[in-house]
């Protein structure tokens, strides 16, 4: 099952799939209400996409075959890594928390 349908199935109405972050800029990135990303894609990091995403105050999740290392850790504490192969359960499980965590961030 892929990521865009996971998302539907558990009620997304609007779900933007990203193969290639160099086609953004700071002024006309989609808004996101949530994000799940990938450590890396085609070969680019998203860490800095990762690092926009966390001073704006948006949730995410890493969803990735890499493994949690040290620079995400320190990075994006409390970020959840889920690793492939991955239930959409446990995707949108993730994801439920990353909102939770920002609300008792923002309280």
């Amino acid at each position: 099952m892929d990521v865009e349908q996971i998302c539907r199935d558990a009620g997304a109405s609007d779900v933007t799939i990203v193969e290639n972050l160099a086609t953004f800029t700071a002024d006309d990135s989609p808004k996101f209400d949530a994000a799940i990303l990938d450590l890396m894609l085609k070969g680019v990091s998203t860490l800095p996409f990762a690092a926009q995403l966390h001073r704006d105050g948006i949730p995410f999740v890493f969803a990735s075959g890499h493994g949690m290392n040290d620079e995400i850790t320190r990075d994006f504490p409390g970020v959840a890594l889920v690793e492939k192969p991955y239930s959409g359960r446990d995707l949108v499980a993730a994801l439920a928390a990353s909102y939770e965590k920002l609300g008792d961030r923002t309280a």
